[in-house]
Order: C-alpha cells, then structure tokens, then sequence
C-alpha cells in the first residue's frame, strides 16, 4: 500500500510515525502502514455469498452461502484472538459481508475489544438503515469497489444496476456519517475509467480511493492477459500522481493510494529525484518505514471456512484452520517452512529481485503473482514494471 498523498503530497512526515513510537496498537489508521511490529491487518471473508458475479473476484464467490461458513460463535473466538494477539484491524470482506446476516454484531464486537473495523463492500446493499446501524457500532471505513462509471462498473460486476446501488450505498453513508471511499482494479479494460474516478471524488466529496493493480487470483486469474504493461502500468501511475497533486494544489483534500505493487514505492521516489524535490529522501525514510509486500507478516486472511492464508489472494495454501487452533499461534508458528520464510522474505527471493536495490522498501513485490506465471513463490514478480536501469 503506497500512499501517494501522504508521500508525494506531504501529508505525513516521518516525524509523526515516530511521535507514536511506531506501534500498531498506538498509531493512528493513516500511519498504520509505517508500524515496525507489523502486527497483521487481518481480512476475513466472512462469506462466500455475494449478490453480484464479478469478473475479477480474487474469492470466486458465488450466489448463496458456502457449507462450512465458522458459525457467530467461532466469529466471536476468532474476533476475541485477534484483539488479545494485537491485530490492529479486521476488515471485514467476502463474498459480500453484508450478505451475512450477523455482520453488524461482529463488527460491533471487535469494536468493543478494541479493534478498528473497517469492511469491503460492493455498495450495494447498504440501505439508509444499514449504514445507520454500521455508523452506530462504530465502523471506522466503508471500502466500496468500483471498476468504473455505470456502463463499466456494471459489466465488470455482472449485474445491471450495479452502479445505481453502489452510488446509492455510498450517499447513504455520508449522510449518517460514516468515513466511506473508493477501491478500484486496475486493467486494460478500465484503464480509462481513472480520470473519471478522479472526478467522482471530487464531485460526491468522496475523501479516499484505493488504487489496486491486478492480482492473478481467483476469477483475476482470468484477466491475466487483460492486465496493463509495463508502459501503460507506469502511465496510469503517472496519472494517479498528477491528479492526486492537482486536488492538492487547489486545497481540495484526499487520500489516495496504490494497492498490491510495491513497485510504486521505488517509482514514485525516483520521480521526485527527477523534479528535484527536497522532500525525496523524507520519502524514502517512509518507504524504508513501509518496508513493501507484508504478506504472511503485517497482513494474514482468514477465509470463510476457517483457514489462515498469508493474504487474501493467496488461498489455495493454508497454514491451519482456525476450527483448530487460534489464528495467533498459526500465526506465529515458524514450524511451516512457507510461514518461517514469510517473515524474511527478502532472504529467499530469486531472480532480478534478489539483486534489487530497494529490495528493502519493496520486499520482493507478491509473490501470489510470481507463483501465478512462473510456478515458483520466489521468482521475480512480473508485475514489476522498473527498469534495469532503475534497480541495478
């Protein structure tokens, strides 16, 4: 997760990490990301049902529950684990969450242990009802996913419509009250869809839009071919910054971030080298603090039926079924040869990566990726769209 307003804009210093002392459990959500214990973000898919058929759906969800969904009370184990192990946050995901008729209650408990909650949500279900009792428990973050405006939201969704819903969703929560953004997949398919994006925020005074490049998972694996190249990667990153500056320039304030290439840590700084900003090596000092792919360490997944995976697109390995044993232990568990590795990930990584020089405020970019188009967890990531010029 790269913040591109917090970097290149200069919302956060370094400074304000290190005031907190750089702990998960003291930090404030917009510096979590610079934490140093790198205590998990944990996902839950708390179901595999979902109301809409999305083409890119890292979870493959499907029309109605899955058999072997944990049940409230293994929900409220898993929730009562997390917060004692110290997981700053829980996010909430499916499927759709808000098909799961006890959503509300769980997210309620995990506030009330001490937990920020956050969900990732189509949109489309929240009813001014519903957004009132999730704005009452004490949600922290509404994600909503859009791919584009209607015609290409609502293909990429499957469902006519879609983007009424969502956008009806998303009005629902300002009006209550509730801190609500955007989350966006990036593909040759939407690609020019981000400037509109760019305006949907500034004129619904949405405040925050995740960025996401295209994982190889699930339904996603399907868009390999669908995804940007090298060049046109490096081009939308460009129009990310260049629009996230824009707002900035004319006092209109937004978080902005990239998801799920730390590639654009690197490429972000290297910009600000050629534009000779002096704020450059404060940004390094943060990246450095971010330290890149956290997968297996400062993020985890528990899916709908218990099992633990290093992210939220890595499921088909699973280190343990929290059925069987907290989520905690699994966790810290350095007997799994793949969990030991995860932790020092950097040691392990092969190929053009291995000889990175910001191997360190990448740390090898997803390796879901890797495994996805060569076969091997370590090899390079082929998503990472730097020069050799650039890394060697």
């Amino acid at each position: 997760m790269i913040g591109i307003s917090k970097l290149y804009c200069g919302t956060v210093e370094p400074s304000d990490a290190l005031r907190y002392g750089r702990r998960s459990g003291d930090l404030p959500s917009h510096l979590l990301q610079f934490s140093e214990d790198k205590k998990p973000v944990v996902v839950w898919n708390v179901t595999r049902a979902c109301n809409l058929k999305c083409v890119h759906c890292y979870a493959k969800a499907i029309d109605r529950k899955s058999e072997g969904e944990l049940s409230h009370e293994q929900g409220l184990s898993l929730i009562d684990d997390l917060a004692a192990f110290g997981a700053p946050v829980i996010l909430f995901s499916g499927g759709e969450p808000l098909m799961r008729p006890d959503l509300v209650t769980l997210a309620s408990y995990a506030v009330s242990r001490g937990m920020r909650a956050v969900i990732s949500t189509n949109g489309t279900l929240i009813t001014k009802d519903k957004a009132k009792e999730l704005k009452a428990v004490g949600l922290s973050y509404v994600g909503v996913s859009l791919d584009g405006m209607e015609e290409v939201n609502d293909r990429f969704r499957g469902k006519k419509g879609a983007y009424k819903d969502a956008m009806a969703g998303i009005r629902n929560c300002q009006e209550v009250g509730l801190k609500v953004g955007l989350r966006f997949t990036i593909n040759r398919m939407n690609m020019a869809e981000v400037p509109r994006i760019f305006d949907l925020l500034e004129e619904y005074k949405i405040p925050r839009v995740c960025f996401y490049h295209l994982v190889y998972a699930g339904r996603g694996s399907q868009l390999m071919k669908e995804d940007l190249d090298h060049g046109e990667t490096r081009e939308v990153v460009d129009l990310i910054i260049d629009r996230t500056r824009d707002l900035h320039d004319r006092g209109i304030t937004k978080e902005v971030l990239t998801v799920d290439n730390h590639a654009d840590g690197p490429y972000l700084y290297l910009r600000m080298l050629r534009e000779r900003r002096s704020r450059a090596e404060e940004v390094f000092e943060l990246l450095e603090m971010n330290e890149g792919n956290s997968s297996g360490r400062g993020i985890g997944c528990v899916s709908w039926d218990g099992a633990v995976h290093a992210d939220q697109f890595w499921r088909h390995y699973s280190f343990g079924n929290v059925r069987e044993r907290p989520f905690s232990e699994i966790w810290s568990d350095l007997s799994n040869p793949l969990m030991a590795k995860l932790k020092e990930k950097k040691r392990h990584i092969k190929g053009r990566c291995a000889g990175c020089r910001w191997l360190d405020v990448c740390a090898g970019n997803f390796r879901v990726r890797a495994e996805a188009v060569t076969g091997d967890i370590w090899a390079a990531d082929p998503a990472c769209y730097l020069t050799d010029e650039e890394i060697f």
